[in-house]
C-alpha cells in the first residue's frame, strides 16, 4: 500500500501557529508552567526586515518579571526616552518616558529576529517546549463542532497536529481565522507605509523623530548605523509614486528631512523600498471551541505608536495566566476561551481608538495638505507643558491594561 500521502501525526497539549512575538512568548510562558506546547513557524528562520521592533516599557517589564531583562538588554538594541515631531523645521517634544513607573523608562529598538531568537533560546530550556520551523499550517482539523488540531505542510511532507487547544498567532493575514470563518471588523486606515533604510551619519539627530512637511510625513528610527524610515503615503498611492519615478521620491525625502540629501542615492531601486499595507481591524469573536486567536490574528494594529508587538505580548501573558492552569487539566471550553477576549478586548479597542484619532486629526490632514503645515493645537499643547508629555508616554509605553507574569 502506498502510504506517502498519509500525514505524520503529532499530539500536544497546545499547538501555537505562528512564531511571531505573540506565539513565541505564549510558548515560553506555557512551557514554563509545565504545559506541553508545540510552536509551528512557516519560515526557516526569523530573519525578515522591516517587521515591528519597537519594544515598549510594558514588554520590558514582562522580561523583568521573567528574570531575563539584563540578558535581553545585552542583545543589540537602541534606546530612547523621548519622542519628538519636527513640523516645518520646528522640533516639538511630545512624549517623555523617563517618568514611567517601570523598570525601564525608555523604548528599546531591537530587530525582531533578535527578540524572537531570544525567546526561542529560553523556551528551549524547558522540556515541554518544541519549535518546528518550515511548518505552515494550512487548515483546521475539526470533529463534532470542535477544533482538535491543524493540518501542516512541512519540508518532510504533510503533518497533522492534534491538540487540546490551537492558538492562531499567525498574523494579520491569519489562515486559521479565515478557515474558522471568524468575522473581521474593519476599523479602517487611510494610509500605507513605505519602509526603507538609509545610513546614519555623525551629527544626525539621535532620537525617535517624526517629520512633517506639506503633504508628507516621515518617521525615523535610530538603528545605530542607519535610519529605519517609515514614509507615510495615502492608501493605494504607491503606483502613482512609482510612475513619478524614483528621483522624484528621493527629492520628496529630502524635502521632509534635508539632512538626508547626501545619502538618498542609497535607495538604488524600488526593491530597496518595502510596502506595508496598513490595516486596523479586530475579530468580533476571538475564539471557537478548541481555537483561540491572539496578537495580529485577533486585531491588526496600525504602526502608529509602534504598539503592535507590545499588544501581542500582552495577549500572550493574559492567555498564559488565564488558560495555563486550565490546560494542565485538559481541554478548555469556549466559555474559558472567552475569558481571554474579555480581558484583552477593552485595551485593544481603546488603543485602536487612539490610533484612529491620530489618523483623523494628524495623519490624514497632513497627507492631504498642499501648502505649509503648522502643528495641531494638541501637539503644541504637549510640547509646551512637560507634565502633559507623560500622558502619551504612559498610553504608549504601558498601555491601557498592562499584564504581569504570574
Amino acid at each position: 500500500m502506498n502510504t506517502s500521502h498519509i500525514p505524520e501525526t503529532l499530539h500536544t497539549r497546545c499547538c501555537i501557529v505562528g512564531g511571531g512575538p505573540a506565539g513565541m512568548m505564549l510558548g515560553l510562558l506555557l512551557a514554563r508552567q509545565g504545559i506541553e506546547v508545540l510552536v509551528l513557524e512557516k519560515h526557516a528562520d526569523f530573519l525578515r526586515d522591516f517587521r515591528g521592533d519597537t519594544i515598549h516599557p510594558s514588554t520590558l517589564e514582562v522580561m523583568g518579571e521573567l528574570g531575563l531583562l539584563d540578558e535581553f538588554l545585552d542583545r543589540p538594541h537602541q534606546q530612547t526616552q523621548t519622542v519628538s515631531l519636527v513640523v516645518g523645521g520646528e522640533t516639538l517634544k511630545l512624549g517623555d518616558f523617563s517618568h514611567l513607573p517601570t523598570r525601564c523608562k525608555f523604548i528599546a529598538f531591537m530587530p525582531q529576529w533578535e527578540f524572537l531568537d531570544f525567546l526561542a533560546d529560553h523556551a528551549r530550556a524547558y522540556p515541554h517546549f518544541r519549535l518546528r520551523m518550515l511548518a505552515e499550517a494550512t487548515d483546521l482539523v475539526e470533529e463534532q463542532g470542535r477544533v482538535v488540531g491543524v493540518r501542516v505542510s512541512t519540508s518532510d511532507g504533510p503533518l497533522e497536529v492534534r491538540a487540546d487547544l490551537v492558538v492562531a498567532a499567525d498574523g494579520r493575514r491569519s489562515v486559521l481565522r479565515a478557515k474558522a470563518g471568524l468575522e473581521v471588523m474593519d476599523v479602517g486606515a487611510p494610509m500605507d507605509v513605505l519602509w526603507m533604510r538609509v545610513s546614519k551619519h555623525p551629527g544626525d539627530p539621535s532620537q525617535l523623530l517624526g517629520r512633517i512637511e506639506a503633504g508628507q510625513m516621515l518617521v525615523m528610527i535610530d538603528r545605530g548605523d542607519y535610519w529605519q524610515c517609515a514614509y507615510l503615503i495615502p492608501k493605494g498611492s504607491l503606483e502613482r509614486l512609482r510612475q513619478e519615478g524614483l528621483p522624484a521620491f528621493r527629492a520628496n525625502l529630502v524635502k521632509v528631512a534635508s539632512f538626508l540629501a547626501d545619502r538618498v542615492e542609497e535607495l538604488r531601486s524600488w526593491d530597496d523600498i518595502k510596502l506595508l499595507t496598513v490595516a486596523i481591524d479586530r475579530l468580533k469573536q476571538w475564539y471557537e471551541p478548541g481555537l483561540l486567536c491572539i496578537g495580529d490574528a485577533a486585531h491588526a494594529m496600525s504602526p502608529v505608536g509602534g504598539v503592535g508587538i507590545n499588544l501581542a505580548i500582552q495577549d500572550a501573558v493574559a492567555t498564559a495566566n488565564i488558560l495555563g492552569p486550565l490546560l494542565k487539566r485538559g481541554p478548555v471550553d469556549a466559555e474559558q476561551l472567552a475569558l481571554v477576549q474579555k480581558r484583552r478586548e477593552w485595551p485593544t479597542r481603546m488603543t485602536q481608538r487612539l490610533q484612529v484619532l491620530l489618523q483623523n486629526r494628524l495623519i490624514t490632514p497632513v497627507l492631504n495638505s498642499a501648502g505649509p503645515v503648522s502643528p495641531p493645537r494638541l501637539v503644541r499643547w504637549l510640547a509646551r507643558w512637560s507634565l502633559f508629555r507623560r500622558i502619551p508616554a504612559r498610553l504608549v509605553g504601558i498601555g491601557f491594561r498592562p499584564e504581569h507574569v504570574r
